[in-house]
């Protein structure tokens, strides 16, 4: 009888066998982490994703160059039309849309600086003409969201206009 009592609360002490609920699997052991944004049906190779972004890059300081401001925007569709292809996941592509937007807007400004344009001063007159704090530094970060935003927007249009894929 007291052999009974400790075994109260353990598994196979009540002898039920398959008296469990339907649609109720049994405890599993915990996986290891396995990151979303690594999965193994990429269609293509990262190095190919890379070559993309740089592209991207050019394309979006190209446009910037010549003052085509929608730049970002048509990059970011590029991206995610391409992403129909890749099936890369959000958590992966959306952060690398906004990275390439910003370096593509960066490197021209960049390149002028360089070569002696007084790029700061503009950036500070535009900080103060949008109310805030008037320093070179506030106005290039908000310059610099602008094409990030474009870029975002025209990666979730690229996925929009693309199709699902079929899952069997």
């Amino acid at each position: 009888m007291t052999a009974d009592f400790r075994r109260l609360g353990k598994r196979g002490s009540y002898r039920l066998g398959q008296l469990r609920a339907q649609g109720v699997g049994e405890v599993r052991r915990p996986v290891p982490l396995q990151p979303k944004w690594v999965r193994p049906d990429h269609r293509w190779p990262t190095s190919v994703w890379l070559l993309a972004l740089l592209f991207g890059v050019l394309l979006i300081a190209a446009g910037a160059a010549v003052d085509w401001w929608f730049m970002p925007l048509v990059a970011g569709m590029l991206a995610g039309g391409a992403n129909w292809i890749g099936r890369w996941s959000l958590r992966a592509a959306v952060p690398a849309v906004a990275v390439m937007a910003a370096l593509g807007w960066l490197a021209p400004w960049w390149w002028a600086v360089l070569h002696g344009q007084p790029y700061g001063a503009d950036a500070r007159i535009a900080a103060v003409l949008l109310g805030l704090p008037g320093y070179a530094g506030v106005g290039l970060v908000v310059t610099i969201a602008v094409p990030v935003v474009q870029a975002v927007i025209g990666y979730w249009l690229g996925r929009a206009l693309t199709p699902l894929p079929v899952r069997d």
